[in-house]
């Protein structure tokens, strides 16, 4: 059976530097997915960007953004999450490669926006892929009903696991 965790926490407890992290020591294995990170100016946060496993970028919600959708003063380009996200994901669909492994950061308020997106992750978790995604610790009934699937481990992280998080996963996932 496939594994599949949601790794939840509060923002800023190192969730997304826990997915990176194992995904630098994943050395048998090559993951599909993406990340997101802070786009900063100085000291002040002005939007996120989307990074893909292999490398490719780009913003995924900003101030100077008009949205709709927005999430907080953020709008966000759903352009990203429908091209560039699914896209890394697509080497799993429609069949997956024995061993595929999807690392996703982050099923959040921005990324959710994308229907496609949530059609994606949902196909996923019935796949035969091991999956491991960041989730926020808010309520939403997406994210509140792949928490209560059956299958799914829900793993917080905290400032007290997130450094050995990576090495115990990696060591799971066989890396």
């Amino acid at each position: 059976m496939p594994t599949r965790i949601l790794l939840e926490g509060r923002p800023g407890v190192g969730k997304t530097t826990a997915l990176r992290r194992l995904a630098s020591l994943l050395h048998t294995r090559a993951p599909v997915g993406f990340t997101t990170e802070e786009i900063r100016e100085g000291t002040a946060r002005v939007g996120f960007a989307l990074e893909t496993l292999d490398g490719r970028r780009a913003v995924l919600a900003h101030v100077a953004f008009p949205g709709p959708p927005s999430v907080g003063r953020y709008g966000v380009d759903l352009r990203v999450m429908d091209e560039l996200a699914l896209s890394a994901l697509a080497p799993l669909s429609p069949s997956p490669t024995p061993g595929a492994l999807a690392l996703i950061d982050e099923l959040g308020g921005m990324e959710l926006y994308s229907s496609a997106f949530r059609k994606a992750v949902g196909e996923l978790l019935t796949a035969d892929v091991d999956v491991v995604a960041t989730v926020h610790a808010r309520h939403d009934p997406f994210t509140d009903a792949l928490k209560r699937r059956a299958g799914i481990e829900l793993v917080e992280v905290t400032a007290r696991n997130r450094d050995a998080l990576p090495g115990e996963l990696a060591a799971r996932l066989g890396a």
